[in-house]
C-alpha cells in the first residue's frame, strides 16, 4: 500500500511532463502558423523533445503494464503502438523542408494526444487522492479532532 502512493507520484510527474511536452510542441507549431518562427526553428525545437517524450510515454505504459492497471495501459498502448510505429519508420521528426504541408495534420496529432494526456491526468489524480486516503504512511500528517476544532479557538476571544 505504502508503494501505490509512491508510484501514483511517479505517474503524475510523468504525465505532467507529457503534458508540458505537448504543450511546447502545439506552441511551436501555433507560432509557426502565424509565422512567428521559422520552419527551421520550430522543427529544431519539436525535434528536440520528441524522443524524449517518446521515452517518457513508453515508460509509463510499461510502469502501468508491470503494476497492473490494465485499463490505464489499454489507454495508453494505442499512442505507443503509434509512437514506436513512427519511430521504426523514421518518421518521427519533422522534417524543415515539409513542414509546412503537414502542420495541420501535426497539430491535430498532438490535440488529440494532448487530450488524451489530460484524462490521464485526471484519472492519475484521483488514484493518487485514493491511494493517500488509505495510506498508512500519511497518518502521522492527518489532524485530529482536536485540529479541527475551529469553532472553539473561535469562541475563546
Amino acid at each position: 500500500m505504502v508503494w501505490e502512493v509512491f508510484l501514483w507520484v511517479i505517474f503524475f510527474i510523468i504525465i505532467m511532463a507529457l503534458i508540458a511536452s505537448n504543450l511546447y510542441q502545439i506552441v511551436c507549431l501555433s507560432d509557426l502558423e502565424a509565422d512567428y518562427m521559422n520552419p527551421y526553428e520550430s522543427s529544431s525545437r519539436i525535434n528536440a523533445v520528441v524522443v524524449p517524450e517518446m521515452v517518457l510515454h513508453g515508460l509509463c505504459s510499461a510502469l502501468l503494464l508491470v503494476t497492473g492497471y490494465w485499463f490505464m495501459f489499454l489507454l495508453t498502448l494505442p499512442i505507443t503502438i503509434y509512437n514506436s510505429m513512427l519511430y521504426m519508420n523514421r518518421q518521427h521528426l519533422i522534417d524543415v523542408t515539409e513542414v509546412f504541408r503537414y502542420v495541420d495534420a501535426e497539430k491535430k496529432y498532438r490535440i488529440a494526444k494532448l487530450a488524451l494526456y489530460l484524462f490521464l491526468f485526471v484519472l492519475v489524480v484521483i488514484r493518487s487522492v485514493v491511494a493517500g486516503k488509505f495510506s498508512n504512511v500519511l497518518e502521522p500528517f492527518r489532524p485530529t479532532n482536536e485540529d479541527l476544532d475551529i469553532l472553539s479557538h473561535v469562541l475563546e476571544f
